[in-house]
């Protein structure tokens, strides 16, 4: 709906108020006259309105009108256009845009209007995020209950069958078991639900245990992990949520990298920043420069990676992980192939300020 051109409350408001202004001030002038009986100049044989002759008073009262209008317009205009896009936002239109509407104006009006902007693109992307969630949520559970479907109905057509098929029954339940788990882990994390209470732990320890499994996973398919950590780093952090951060990245480099090859994890203590830094390097196909942002988002899927088991959300979720403790999560593409992880944990940081010991 397009914004209407007839005046409105706000534009009455304004051209009243500097309407009644320049009126109290031509009468102030008129009865200061009056009072003190002195004539105007120039004192001649015009015609007068009162002490004041009239075509200076005409013309005064014209100024004044167009003067009026003309501010009251200015002002006005540029807030039902807020207005307008305002109601277009409640309606669903999350395409609205309000700046190109200002005009060649430069005032905080139009400063006000960049921020909607801002905010419009903010919603559209998240509303459109939100839908793209769902939509990768539904395919995710469609396809392992599609398959128990399939083998419940091999099961009811060959009763002999019955062993191997539970088997894949079985596989399914704990895919969908797993997957319903990441969800709620990185809804809780995303919507910043309560998380478990923090604890004093020492990462390092955490590190190599889960070095340790994916080594024991690694070995069965012809990789190894090499370990590279140094004595101790004990924080104030939520450690589960801390282990599903490095796990879900360190499990990752062991999915992707190559039969045969090998996968790294290194860390550094930082002693200057109290930082503990976690460096993940696979020798697997990498990512494209143009999807190192995009690996972090929920479901998200690199071309050649249809085939390796997984639900697209751990890096989602140890970027909010890392990012609850003050920390930080970024890949780097290295020449050739693989991948580099590179996370960043301060000492004893929830939610980017300093813990209790």
């Amino acid at each position: 709906m397009a914004t209407s051109r007839r005046p409105g409350r706000l534009f009455w408001k304004f051209f009243l108020s500097q309407w009644i202004g320049m009126v109290l001030t031509l009468v102030s002038v008129v009865s200061y006259f009056h009072l003190t009986g002195r004539p105007p100049p120039p004192d001649s044989g015009d015609l007068l309105f009162g002490v004041v002759p009239m075509v200076p008073f005409t013309a005064g009262v014209l100024t004044m009108l167009l003067t009026s209008a003309g501010l009251a317009w200015y002002l006005s205009r540029p807030i039902r256009q807020l207005s307008w896009a305002l109601r277009q936002i409640a309606e669903g239109n999350l395409d609205t845009r309000v700046r190109h509407r200002m005009g060649g104006r430069d005032d905080e009006i139009v400063d006000l209007a960049g921020d909607f902007d801002r905010m419009a693109r903010q919603v559209q992307r998240l509303t459109e995020s939100r839908q793209q969630l769902l939509h990768d949520i539904s395919h995710e559970l469609r396809s392992p209950l599609a398959r128990l479907q399939v083998a419940i109905g091999l099961v009811r057509q060959d009763p002999a069958s019955f062993g191997p098929m539970l088997d894949r029954i079985e596989r399914e339940s704990q895919r969908l078991d797993g997957l319903v788990e990441e969800l709620l882990t990185w809804h809780r994390l995303e919507a910043g639900a309560a998380v478990p209470p923090t604890s004093r732990i020492d990462v390092i320890e955490l590190l190599q245990a889960i070095a340790e499994d994916a080594q024991f996973e690694a070995q069965l398919q012809g990789k190894k992990v090499r370990v590279d950590l140094p004595g101790e780093f004990v924080t104030q952090a939520h450690g589960e949520l801390l282990y599903r951060g490095y796990e879900n990245v360190i499990r990752n480099a062991v999915k992707f990298t190559r039969p045969g090859s090998l996968v790294s994890v290194t860390a550094r203590i930082d002693e200057a920043s109290a930082c503990l830094t976690c460096i993940v390097e696979d020798d697997g196909q990498g990512v494209p420069a143009d999807m190192v942002e995009a690996i972090f988002e929920p479901f998200a899927r690199v071309a050649g990676s249809e085939n390796v088991q997984g639900v697209g959300l751990g890096l989602a979720i140890a970027q909010r992980a890392f990012a609850l403790h003050g920390g930080s999560i970024r890949a780097e593409t290295r020449q050739g192939a693989g991948l580099t992880m590179v996370m960043v944990l301060p000492a004893s940081r929830i939610d980017g300020s300093p813990a209790s010991a």
